[in-house]
């Protein structure tokens, strides 16, 4: 792990039990986010004081069992036994503890000392689920503690025990004894059937949508409804920013400002070009100063910033893993299982973090497919963001004609990808977690920490962008390669040489490449062409960089093939269809 030579603390449990909440709560924002030696399988850890001693808390992957199944739990059950912790948190939902206390079993047998978290006592208690404590904690032999993460009910408490187990830890160490698989499931249900009552009650109407949120008619439904309404959302929030607020505040305030400021300093040359460009309108000028602040922060960050404030309204909701189960057999088709709905949908957000994600998908068959997928016919919210300031002012027609083709792409890459490579993708079993109102704090805290690193991601990329593009124009390599590619362009594509230079650029930042379509006075045809074209060609240098890491670079090198092939392809068919029926 590196580092100090700190005491170790270690958080575990079950997948979707609130185990990372928990974690925030003990650690605040400041963590560090690392990987597991030999894998791509990530885990948090930070710090905390219990009583004026600094501990390391590490976030272990979640894990149903210490046999491992998949590589997060090979992480998991690798931590446990190699990390030697000075005390265990093990985490549970109330609301399942059978399915739980199977782990729990597990991780008492190494006799560590350790306390249960039994989280969203909330959920429980609305369910009907009454768990005596004073009888689960005798029978167990330790500390049990009711929290509710997302609020931060039971943390301090939780802290208060911490900190009495540090100083007193062989109190803490619980006498059940070890057993076989049979006897602890025994041992679970004899638990159970002495500390928990179930009350039968009439369901909840947040349980009557869970259940038709995973039914074929009314699933398929809800989840129109729930894409539309996120879309429909974001676009309208990110206009109402960026025309009410952020122009009005650009042209008015900073553009003038910027430019005189740099003008009274440099007049022209090349320096003032990098700097401001021809002047502050974000169209011509490529500025560093001019375009770039432009369109990362009046452009792009608007939708970005309400994009994942929907994205962990619906996670926190918990409604993405009913949409992975609804979309399960689609997927299976495509190579894939319902699970990967997650990283797709990541991707309408950000390529980058749909990539990391991808590690959630165990076969290397699957990843590749998944990975290929996004990165061909997934575009991010910032590209999206500038399609339709582009387009959308000739016709939402425009909008579903690049979106079509996209999806029809992806249908059809994914089936054919599943039946040429060989292998099988193998499953991933996951429990879904009941639906539950978001905390408006925590779901505050999860965007700002997704908009920091989107900004720390992008702003580097569009000022390299802008850089380079300047460099070229002023050498002359842009003119060269308009006139390589000339033929290309305009017999195949039905675009204008000037085209070069976004599709260049889309390696870069694709969001940046598709804002300088504007300048070029594009028919909204072109712009159809011109935008799926740069949509499904290379992806911009970040997700690259991950790509590769994620699937290594011979999977890279094919997928890059692809992406050539068919953006040339699709670009030539929408030219040739849209030219005879315009």
């Amino acid at each position: 792990m590196g580092g100090r030579n700190l005491k170790k603390i270690l958080l575990m449990g079950n997948p979707n039990v609130g185990k990372s909440v928990v974690f925030s709560r003990l650690t605040g924002v400041n963590v560090i986010q690392s990987n597991y030696p030999g894998t791509t399988v990530g885990y948090t850890k930070g710090h905390l004081l219990l009583d004026n001693t600094e501990m390391e808390l590490v976030d272990v992957p979640g894990t149903y069992s210490l046999s491992p199944s998949c590589k997060a739990e090979e992480v998991a059950r690798d931590m446990f036994f190699e990390e030697n912790p000075e005390l265990i948190i093990n985490v549970l939902d109330a609301t399942n503890l059978e399915r739980n206390l199977y782990l729990t079993l597990q991780i008492l047998e190494k006799g560590i000392p350790t306390v249960l978290v039994l989280n969203m006592w909330d959920s429980a208690k609305r369910k009907g689920v009454h768990v005596n404590l004073e009888k689960l904690q005798k029978i167990m032999g330790i500390n049990v503690v009711t929290a509710v993460a997302v609020t931060g009910e039971g943390i301090k408490e939780l802290v208060n025990v911490m900190a009495e187990m540090t100083k007193n830890p062989d109190r803490d160490i619980s006498k059940i004894p070890k057993m076989d698989d049979d006897d602890k499931w025994a041992c679970i249900g004899q638990i159970l059937s002495k500390v928990q009552k179930i009350e039968h009650r009439h369901p909840s109407l947040l349980e009557k949508l869970e259940d038709a949120s995973v039914r074929p008619i009314s699933g398929i439904i809800i989840a129109i409804i729930v894409l539309f309404v996120t879309m429909q959302v974001v676009i309208g929030f990110g206009e109402l920013l960026i025309e009410h607020i952020l122009d009005p505040i650009y042209y008015q305030y900073y553009g003038p400002f910027i430019t005189d400021t740099v003008g009274n300093y440099i007049n022209s040359g090349f320096i003032h070009d990098i700097l401001i460009g021809s002047g502050y309108e974000y169209e011509t000028s490529f500025g560093l100063l001019t375009t770039g602040i432009y369109v990362i922060f009046a452009v792009v960050l608007p939708y970005i910033l309400i994009f994942y404030f929907v994205l962990g309204l619906i996670e926190d909701f918990g409604y993405l893993p009913r949409l992975a189960v609804l979309l399960d057999s689609v997927m299976h088709k495509m190579g894939l299982h319902g699970y990967a709905t997650i990283p797709i949908v990541l991707g309408f957000g950000c390529n980058v973090p749909a990539m990391l994600s991808t590690r959630i998908l165990e076969g290397e068959r699957e990843k590749f497919i998944a990975a290929t997928l996004i990165a061909i016919s997934v575009p991010c919210i910032a590209q999206t963001a500038v399609i339709i300031g582009l387009i959308g002012k000739h016709g939402i027609q425009y909008i579903i004609m690049i979106y079509g083709t996209l999806f029809i792409l992806f249908v059809l890459l994914g089936s054919i990808l599943n039946l040429l490579l060989k292998g099988e993708s193998p499953e991933i079993f996951f429990e879904i977690p009941p639906y539950r109102l978001p905390h408006i704090g925590t779901l505050i805290k999860k965007t700002g920490m997704r908009v920091k690193g989107f900004l720390l991601e992008a702003v580097p990329f569009v000022f390299l962008g802008i850089l380079i593009v300047n460099i070229l124009y002023v050498v002359g390599i842009m003119s060269a390669i308009s006139n390589l590619v000339a033929p290309i362009m305009s017999n195949m594509l039905g675009l204008p040489n000037q085209a070069i230079d976004a599709l260049i650029m889309g390696f870069l930042r694709k969001d940046l490449a598709t804002a300088m379509l504007a300048p070029l006075n594009l028919s909204p045809n072109q712009l159809v062409v011109a935008c799926t074209v740069l949509a499904t060609s290379f992806p911009c240098i970040a997700t690259l960089i991950i790509l590769i890491k994620e699937i290594g670079i011979k999977n890279m090198v094919k997928t890059g093939i692809l992406m050539l092939v068919i953006a040339l392809t699709t670009g030539t068919l929408l030219n040739l269809i849209l030219s005879n029926f315009s």
